[in-house]
């Protein structure tokens, strides 16, 4: 691309991230010299159409779906772009992974994750309401009253918390509380009593001043192990002292309240106490509290403390217990889980328990114990029945009844409107099955729809639950359990929701579909079925399911998606969303199947320069993210949902934003395929292999300058880009971000690698690009957040690696980023990274000692 069409394409983009980022600490490179960009030791910013791209406003289109209950409005919550790092610095407290800007009583993501307003959306025409918010506050939580009449919403400023309530056909606001929210450990507040109330966990209104650090410590840091293996993860942050413990319990001790929407009259609930979570009743007559409890911990984070759920009336008085959560420090199986990590808790006594809409009770899923001895005899394992349960007012053991019995365990409930129908599903050995039963005539079972699990293309779906809302693509359990099915008006049918995805989905796109089920003899009719010819559609909101009146999200592979109302056959578009980087999404694209010697095979996705002419070598820019695999079949599976007629999706670091530089960028998988259990003895041969078979692919299409190669990736992908630079010789250049490089810093199990280092030493030491520093070929930039929380790359592995290669004479920067956690989110941040990954390929992957940008200009 020549110097007159680069201008043509990007002449305001200077002015553009200008305007967006404001007159900040920000240093712009008028002549841009790679070499000052990667020594600056302030911020600096990247090539203007590099900024414009990450910075341009797309939190500003708008997808409909959060329908009110009256189904006439739709919220959308206004951003502004990334957080900057004036907010983002704003001192908080850390206490065992819970993070408290203690200026504002409120959870630190309240002060750095919110909007700047709130508009009401039509659901007839897509007129818009902007809803009055104080000027200089953000806003979040934005929620329905239960009728749709009003809709209420945090609005945070420097120094409290306070909730508002708007109306939707004005915008006119107003606030409602008059002490400030306590929102440290409940983040959220509920509507009670029909929309006339809001709950919420208020600052005590007798709270002692916030603890202070004693000058002297009282004395040093203590920990203790336990009976038993006790197979904890790294975690980054955990409490250590006394103090800490004060200032905990100090932050979470708050006034449970509801408040009067009209009056503003505030109703204490019980005193101040250490609350978790609260759930109250649709009445608004009771409670599900949840309190955090004392010891704490200094060895697990504060999630996995321990807690006790009681129901409280509304004076507070415990009318009974729902469950204890015993502290779970990691003994036995127990395993706490962690972020991104599933964990293995077991089943609590009581499933599933919610409050029914109608105001009567709870309901639960309760199995009976069964006879261990009597099982242990039988040459087949028989299930217990399992319970579909009422427990009404005052909650104690004679008011808990058994609304219906199965044979054998229930995988989910739900009702009808009038809580006259139960549905249910089950799986069991691979078989699915949805069930109704009308409660007046309990022995009747109808059958709604059974399939194997097992067939993928055979999914018919999940039940459409009230409210208008619809789930992504349909597929799993579909809605939440206890809540209320959407029904005919004539309660005679019920509503199936999913995605029919094509066996060659590089070939066809997905369907989505709606149908309309009769309960009594689950004949179905499709009642809607979306067009797969070059473009997808799903719907984001039902509005009226009788008239067929639905809100559907259509996009393709060249048009951003756009929500549209549909009534029959006639349409309506509600938005007016923007594809900001239309060069972008009309890039040249390829996606193509690579071979490995061994025979497995695996995809590929290319995304080349605008006007990139075939047969024209390219310096090539890798991304990618190693994961494992048992065989060719567990990869074939996670590419059965592929789909063509997607519109691309870019975010703050799209790798693909480097085609506006001259590059080819290169995302292939990289499967590590082995045994369940030993995939990863096969790391470093997999890894090695995936990359040559990609590299040796794109050279005989024609495509890549294979000397001029870089490789990147973030977190598993850093690790793995570490891993390939000091056991492969293809890449000059390499970017790796808050990753491990040293896998005897979490030496009990990582990713989906289950042995503990001294049961596979050889597999540790192996992947531990660390040891093999020495061998680094090519140059590393690193970059790790100063505040990363991931479990297994805390930000010491940057340092010790850079030290370790400083020592061994190789090439590589390191960048620490202030207050980020795993992965930047603020502005200076994510434009400061740009500058010096760009600077970093310029410099290495030149040819001739030109930049990539001297080079497209002809220079």
């Amino acid at each position: 691309m020549n110097r007159v069409h680069r201008k043509i394409l990007f002449g305001a983009s200077a002015l553009l991230v200008s305007l967006l980022i404001g007159p900040s600490a920000l240093v712009a490179q008028d002549t841009r010299d790679p070499e000052a960009i990667l020594a600056a030791k302030e911020w600096v910013t990247p090539p203007p159409e590099i900024a414009e791209a990450a910075m341009a406003p797309r939190y500003l289109n708008v997808t409909l779906n959060n329908v009110s209950p009256d189904k006439q409005w739709f919220i959308h919550e206004i951003g502004d772009g990334p957080v900057t790092m004036d907010r983002f610095s704003r001192p908080f407290d850390e206490l065992g992974g819970l993070f408290i800007d203690y200026a504002a009583n409120r959870h630190r993501n309240l002060s750095i994750r919110t909007n700047i307003g709130v508009n009401v959306i039509s659901a007839a025409d897509g007129s818009e309401v902007q809803v009055d918010v104080p000027r200089g506050s953000r806003i979040s939580n934005t929620t329905w009253a239960p009728n749709g009449s009003h809709l209420a919403f945090f609005v945070h400023t420097e120094e409290e918390t306070h909730i508002y309530v708007a109306d939707p056909t004005s915008g006119d606001s107003r606030q409602v509380t008059r002490s400030p929210v306590l929102a440290t450990l409940v983040t959220n507040f509920e509507w009670t009593s029909e929309g006339k109330e809001i709950a919420t966990v208020l600052v005590p209104s007798e709270r002692s001043a916030r603890p202070v650090l004693a000058g002297a410590p009282t004395g040093p840091q203590v920990k203790q192990t336990e009976d038993g293996e006790n197979m904890l993860r790294t975690y980054a942050s955990l409490m250590a002292t006394p103090e800490d413990e004060t200032l905990l319990e100090w932050h979470a001790t708050g006034q449970l309240a509801t408040i009067d929407v009209e009056s503003r009259e505030v109703t204490e609930i019980g005193d101040p106490a250490m609350i978790y979570s609260f759930d109250f009743s649709p009445t608004g007559e009771h409670t599900r509290t949840v309190l955090l409890q004392k010891p704490f911990s200094y060895i697990v984070p504060v999630r996995s403390f321990g807690r006790v759920e009681q129901i409280w009336d509304r004076e507070g008085t415990v009318l009974a217990e729902l469950d204890v959560t015993e502290m779970n420090t990691g003994l036995g199986d127990n395993r706490p889980a962690a972020p991104g990590v599933s964990g293995s808790d077991g089943d609590p006594d009581k499933r599933q328990v919610a409050w029914r809409e109608d105001g009567v009770g709870l309901t639960f899923l309760q199995q009976e114990e069964s006879d261990e001895e009597e099982d242990a005899d039988s040459d087949e394992s028989a299930e217990s029945s399992d319970h579909v349960m009422l427990w009404a007012p005052p909650f104690n053991e004679d008011s808990q009844y058994s609304l219906y019995s199965h044979e054998s365990r229930i995988q989910s409930h739900r009702f009808s409107a009038d809580y006259g129908i139960l549905f249910f599903r089950t799986s069991q050995r691979g078989n699915v099955g949805e069930y109704a039963v009308d409660l007046g005539d309990p022995d009747t079972r109808y059958t709604l729809i059974e399939y194997d699990s097992d067939d993928f293309y055979a999914n018919p779906g999940s039940l459409v639950m009230a409210g208008g809302r619809v789930g992504g693509g349909g597929r799993g359990g579909g809605g939440g359990s206890a809540g209320v099915v959407e029904t005919s008006s004539d309660g005679a049918n019920v509503f199936l929701y999913g995605t029919s995805y094509n066996e060659d989905p590089a070939a066809e796109g997905p369907t989505t579909f709606l149908d309309k089920i009769e309960i009594r003899t689950g004949e179905a009719q499709r009642i809607y079925e979306s067009d797969n010819n070059n473009q997808y559609e799903r719907i984001s909101a039902i509005l009226d399911v009788d008239a067929e009146r639905f809100v559907v999200s259509h996009e393709s592979p060249t048009e951003i998606a756009q929500s549209h109302l549909i009534t029959g056959a006639q349409r309506t578009q509600l938005t007016d969303n923007i594809d900001y980087t239309p060069d972008l999404t009309n890039a040249p694209r390829q996606r193509f199947v690579v071979e490995r010697p061994d025979g497995f095979r695996f995809l590929v996705n290319v995304t080349l320069p605008p006007g990139y002419t075939p047969g024209e070598r390219l310096p090539a820019m890798f991304w990618f993210y190693p994961r494992e695999y048992e065989d060719q079949e567990s990869y074939d599976e996670r590419g059965r949902t592929y789909n063509i007629n997607a519109h691309p999706n870019f975010g703050t670091r799209s790798i693909e934003y480097l085609v506006r530089l001259g590059y080819a960028v290169v995302e292939p998988d990289a499967p590590i395929v082995g045994k369940a259990g030993q995939m990863n003895n096969n790391y470093q041969h997999d890894l090695r292999n995936n990359l040559a078979a990609v590299i040796d692919e794109l050279d005989e299409r024609g495509i890549i300058d294979r000397k001029r190669l870089g490789l990147g990736g973030h977190s598993y992908g850093a690790f793995g880009t570490a891993n390939a630079m000091v056991h492969t010789p293809f890449f000059k250049a390499g970017i790796a971000g808050d990753g491990n490089y040293n896998r005897t810093f979490t030496p009990l199990s990582f990713q989906s690698e289950r042995r503990i280092f001294w049961d596979a030493k050889e597999v540790y030491l192996g992947m531990s690009p660390f040891v093999y520093a020495n061998n680094l070929t090519g140059a590393l930039l690193m970059y790790h957040g100063l505040h990363d929380q991931n479990v297994g790359t805390a930000p010491d592995h940057s340092p010790r690696l850079f030290h370790a290669l400083n020592g061994l004479g190789k090439k590589a920067a390191m960048y620490l980023y202030p207050f980020e956690d795993h992965g930047p989110a603020t502005e200076e941040t994510i434009l400061d990274l740009w500058a010096r990954w760009t600077a970093w390929l310029d410099v290495h992957l030149a040819d001739e000692d030109l930049t990539i940008t001297e080079q497209q200009d002809g220079h």
